[in-house]
C-alpha cells in the first residue's frame, strides 16, 4: 500500500508540473495577444484547449476550414512553430507565428508575414498544398514544412535530421493529445 501510494504521489507531482508548464506555456503566447487581460491569460480554460490564446482562436479554425485542416492540427504547428508569437523570428530568418521564409511567404501571396492573419492564411495553404502533395501523410507534410519537400523527396520519406525528426514528433504528439481530449463545450 505504502508503493502506491508513493507512485500515486509521484504522478500527482507530474500531472501538476505539466499543468503548470502549459498555463505558463498560454501565459507567455497570451501576451503576445494585444486584447488579453492578465485575468484572462490565468484562465484554465484556453489551457484545455491545448494553448490556443482566445485571440487567435477565431483566425486558426476558420484557416483551418478554408484549407480542409484540422484545427489541432493547425494550433500544433503554430504552437511548435511560434509559441503562438505573431513577432517572432528565427535565427534562419522565418516570420510570424507560422515562421514563414520570406520566399516562401511571397509565393503564397503573403505580403506582411508578421501580420497574423496573412501569416496564418499562408502557412495554412503551404500546409494543405504540402499534405495534398504527400497524399494525406502528415508526417511527411510536417517534415517538408520544416526541411522542405526536397529532403523529403530525396531521402524519400522523413530526413534523418534530428531537428526535423524531433519537429515532426513533437507536433504529432501534440496534434494527437488534442484530438483525444477535446475542449468541453
Amino acid at each position: 500500500m505504502k508503493q502506491l501510494s508513493k507512485q500515486l504521489s509521484a504522478l500527482e507531482k507530474r500531472f501538476t508540473q505539466a499543468l503548470g508548464q502549459l498555463a505558463r506555456q498560454y501565459q507567455s503566447a497570451a501576451g503576445a495577444c494585444p486584447s488579453t487581460s492578465a485575468s484572462a491569460s490565468s484562465e484554465l480554460e484556453p489551457v484545455a484547449r491545448h494553448a490556443v490564446p482566445r485571440c487567435y482562436q477565431n483566425l486558426v479554425s476558420d484557416a483551418a476550414r478554408r484549407h480542409e485542416l484540422d484545427p489541432n492540427l493547425l494550433s500544433a504547428v503554430i504552437r511548435q512553430e511560434s509559441g503562438f508569437h505573431a513577432d517572432a523570428v528565427s535565427k534562419a530568418g522565418a516570420l510570424g507565428l507560422m515562421q514563414l521564409m520570406p520566399d516562401t511567404a511571397r509565393s503564397l501571396g503573403v505580403t506582411n508575414p508578421l501580420d497574423p492573419q496573412q501569416n496564418v492564411e499562408g502557412g495554412s495553404l503551404l500546409l494543405r498544398q504540402l499534405l495534398d502533395r504527400y497524399h494525406g501523410r502528415v508526417d511527411l507534410a510536417l517534415a517538408a514544412y520544416n526541411a522542405g519537400a526536397g529532403a523529403v523527396d530525396r531521402y524519400g520519406g522523413i530526413p534523418p535530421y534530428a531537428e526535423t525528426q524531433s519537429y515532426v514528433k513533437s507536433i504529432l504528439s501534440s496534434y494527437r493529445s488534442a484530438a483525444l481530449n477535446p475542449p468541453s463545450a
